[in-house]
Parts: structure tokens; sequence; C-alpha cells
């Protein structure tokens, strides 16, 4: 096992993802020494660098698989994962998303280079102050956790970043290939908690539609 991480490791860090004063810690002695530890450890991939003084181990080293939704969260501290990658993640869309995408506080989309984790993008939205984390649970991968969007948000958000306007439920059965089913386990109370986060009025008038399709649908059911 190379020495950085057996170092790394004896700190407790062996599987969390650490900073660079974190890392500095762990190894000691001099600047010129943790230098190049850390630059062969770079090259013989047993460190992985996620961005500028940002750090973990290889997947090798960890005692279970670190979820790329955690890696989000470290990535960007303060998002939380969004869009296609949370529906895919909470069953609503069968497709497999190879990037994980977030919501982001800041003003900037920022898309970071693709890593043994896979690729990651954050977007900003045009969020009411204060709803930022409305229809947002901090969701535990093994040792990890991470803030995802329960599925109606992370609808809701897509709409608000591609800009969807209201035609019907056949952008959502047939684009996005969501089943009827899951739209109608939706309740009123999961409408009456995005009715107070989006500052666009498209995207307002999108949910009041959305719900009125989903009441109508249930009666025909007679649920």
């Amino acid at each position: 096992m190379p020495s950085l991480v057996q170092q790394v490791s004896a700190v407790g860090l062996r599987d969390r993802i650490f900073s660079e004063r974190q890392l500095a810690d762990a190894l000691g002695g001099g600047n010129a020494r943790r230098y190049g530890v850390v630059n062969r450890s770079l090259k013989d991939g047993s460190l992985i660098r996620l961005k500028r003084g940002t750090y973990t181990l290889a997947q090798t080293y960890h005692s279970a698989p670190l979820h790329p939704f955690v890696v989000a969260q470290a990535l960007h501290p303060g998002s939380y994962v969004s869009f296609e990658s949370a529906l895919a993640f909470h069953g609503w869309i069968p497709e497999a998303v190879f990037v994980t995408a977030s919501v982001t506080p800041g003003r900037k989309t920022l898309e970071l280079p693709a890593t043994a984790f896979g690729a990651f993008k954050f977007h900003p939205l045009a969020i009411e102050d204060y709803r930022f984390l409305y229809g947002v649970r901090r969701v535990s991968f093994d040792k990890h956790t991470a803030f995802v969007a329960q599925p109606l948000r992370a609808l809701m958000d897509l709409v608000a970043l591609r800009k969807v306007q209201w035609s019907g439920l056949d952008w959502l059965a047939d684009g996005m290939r969501i089943d009827d089913d899951v739209l109608v386990s939706l309740s009123r109370k999961d409408f009456a908690a995005m009715k107070q986060v989006y500052k666009h009025r498209a995207v307002n008038s999108f949910i009041a539609e959305l719900e009125d399709a989903v009441v109508t649908a249930k009666r025909s059911q007679g649920r």
C-alpha cells in the first residue's frame, strides 16, 4: 500500500473527501517532501484530485464505493442534486444518467471535467429567498450524506432550467417517460410545497397546470 494511503488512512480520512490542509496535516514534513509524495500519488492513481484543493483516495482504497452525489456535494458545498440525476435516482425516469447535475445557490453554471467518479454540472435557478431547500432531503450513502431533490422538486427544477411551457401530460409521459401512476401518486401537499419556490411566473403556472391534470387523472381513476 502506498505511503500516502497509509498516512491518510491513519488519520481517519480513508473513506473521506478531504482538503489540501487535511492532506498536509496527515502527511506532515516539509513542503518539498509533501509535494513529492502528492505528485507521485496523483501519477500512480492512488490519490485523486477532484478539484483544486480537494482530494480523495482512489476507489480501490475505499471500504465502499463513493457515490457521485457525495462527490457533487463536496465539489460545490451548498448545492443539491436535482434534474434528471435525482429523477433517475428516485426511479421516475428509466434512462441511465451519466452526468450528476445539481442546483447551485451561485449565479454561474459550472461544468467540471470528468473524473473517476463521473462528470458534474451545477446550474443556478431563480428561487425565492429561504426556499432553496424546499422539497430537498438529506440522503445517506454509506458513511456519507448528500442533499437530493425529491421527485417533484427535481422535475420542476428541470422545467425551470429548460423553460418548458405547459402542453399537457404528453411531455412528461412521452418526452420524459414518466409513468402516469407515478404522477398520480403526488399529493396536494407535494404541490403546495412547490408553489412558493420559484420566482418565474411560467414555472408556477406549470405547477398549477400539472396539479390540475393530476387531480383530474385521479378522479378518472376513482382515487
